[in-house]
């Protein structure tokens, strides 16, 4: 086992002739929490695409958990796609689906579990992030965006996937909402641990990343400008993030 869950081996991403990434070369640790931070147009969303295969590089290598995804065909990366979880910004719930239902899509559209088990594992992942049995039954438009932050979580474990990708998680919440759903990732991450769980984040909240990641990678301009361990992230002195912590 590799002592990291994803590598960018000298990847550069150009759209036309507008590069987007430039020679990223970095590894995202096995079992930390990552949050990749930076301005918008810093190349943030493109990196995530590039971790799930959605886009491909111009050139050189993204190895997840072992395996280079630019090489893989589109059935396999179809299941190797498996090991992700995912939380979208503003949830991306099924507006049609109860909380259940919504969590329930994965276990019906990719295992072959039956009723009863979809069942008992729905109500279970839902209870860990704090849903009742009443609410599973309501709909997105009856939950406050704290409660869909949660059902997204619950949705996004419903493969037991190896990492969890976040993506703006807090955008549209408040202040205190944002650290319930903060607290939430990292107990649930922590609960996962063992096995060599890992959580990426995809932020512009400075605050709640210092004090919820393990590790900082800092992109400017398709660049990582920085990749380095929260305490030492907070020393930093290159002038672009002194700049991005005092906002």
């Amino acid at each position: 086992m590799t002592e990291f869950a994803v590598e960018f081996k000298n990847v550069s991403k150009s759209f036309g002739e507008t590069p987007v990434l430039r020679d990223l070369n970095f590894g995202v640790h096995r079992g930390k929490i990552t949050t990749i931070l930076g301005f918008s147009g810093a190349g943030k969303t493109t990196l995530m695409k590039h971790i799930l295969g959605l886009v491909k590089p111009s050139e050189g290598e993204v190895i997840v958990l072992g395996t280079d995804i630019g090489l893989i065909s589109e059935l396999e990366l179809r299941e190797f796609r498996r090991n992700f979880g995912m939380v979208f910004q503003y949830a991306a719930l099924f507006d049609f689906l109860t909380s259940f239902e919504n969590v329930a899509f994965p276990l019906r559209e990719f295992t072959k579990m039956n009723e009863a088990e979809i069942k008992d594992k729905v109500l279970g992942l839902l209870d860990s992030v704090g849903i009742s049995k009443e609410a599973a039954g309501r709909l997105p438009s009856e939950l406050s965006g704290g409660m869909r932050k949660r059902v997204g979580l619950a949705r996004g474990l419903a493969l037991d996937p190896h990492i969890m990708l976040y993506d703006e998680p807090t955008s549209g919440l408040d202040p205190i909402t944002t650290h319930v759903v903060y607290d939430l990732m990292r107990d649930t991450h922590l609960r996962n641990q063992g096995r060599g769980f890992t959580s990426i984040i995809i932020s512009h909240d400075i605050h709640a990343t210092l004090k919820y990641s393990d590790y900082i990678v800092f992109m400017e301009r398709g660049q990582v400008v920085e990749h380095l361990d929260v305490e030492n992230f907070k020393k930093s002195e290159n002038p672009v993030i002194r700049r991005f912590l005092e906002l």
